[in-house]
């Protein structure tokens, strides 16, 4: 037999500290029931231990954020708050790193894993992963603009990005609109509307593939993906 918050901290579910808290928090079930008492004793090898869900020992973790405007998608800053700084400490866990980035001013759908390879393919131009975005600018979207990101815009420094889409969001309003891209250039959609002569007042990722983000999944919220969910990454391209 072995005590619970030992069990955990040795499978790298946090130190002892750490899971302590969590099975404190009643993030934890053994065989299916809460247990708050972190020096309970489990049979290590058959018991079945969840933490938010998720079996214990289970390589990888993926998570939604609905990432905030303000926040910097990286492990560590020294000036700003990151996304791993803001995650609930029941899901904190070593390795963790946002696949991909958001800007600081920009909000929305945001991964965060400690599977390495699955941001490689995310982040690859060369998978065609669509990510797609709404964004209000604070001009008018036309036929002409459109036509550019179909074609493929040339940024600032000569850099010609990859044939992108661009839709108004309502016959309404043609200062609002949705951009889907397959790369993720520094401040790329910025840019990219920067080069037809408009500037972003505020931009949100939507989706990735065709995992979208959580209309219930409140800003600055998180939640726990399945492998079954996150293999919608890489279902749909634009090509």
């Amino acid at each position: 037999m072995e005590r619970l918050d030992k069990y955990l901290a040795s499978r790298g579910v946090g130190t002892r500290k750490e899971v302590q808290k969590l099975i404190k928090s009643g993030a934890v079930t053994a065989d299916g029931a809460v247990c708050k008492t972190i020096d309970r004793k489990i049979d290590p090898d058959n018991t079945v231990v969840l933490v938010n869900g998720q079996a214990v020992g289970e390589k990888y973790i993926y998570i939604m954020m609905n990432k905030p405007a303000g926040v910097v998608s990286a492990t560590e800053d020294k000036r700003d708050k990151t996304v791993i700084d803001i995650l609930p400490d029941q899901l904190k866990r070593r390795g963790l790193f946002p696949a991909g980035r958001l800007d600081k001013d920009t909000e929305g759908l945001l991964i965060i894993t400690n599977d390495g390879e699955l941001a490689h393919r995310m982040l690859s131009p060369k998978k065609h992963v669509e990510k797609r975005y709404v964004a209000t600018v604070d001009g008018e979207i036309n036929d002409d603009i459109i036509k550019r990101f179909e074609r493929g815009i040339e940024l600032s420094d000569g850099y010609k990005c990859m044939p992108a889409k661009l839709e108004l969001m309502t016959k309404n309003d043609n200062g609002i609109g949705t951009v889907t891209i397959c790369e993720g250039k520094f401040h790329q959609v910025k840019r990219m509307f920067s080069a037809c002569g408009l500037n972003i007042v505020h931009l949100q990722r939507i989706s990735i593939g065709n995992l979208y983000l959580d209309s219930n999944l409140p800003i600055g919220d998180c939640k726990t993906l399945t492998n079954l969910e996150i293999l919608q990454v890489f279902i749909g391209n634009i090509h």
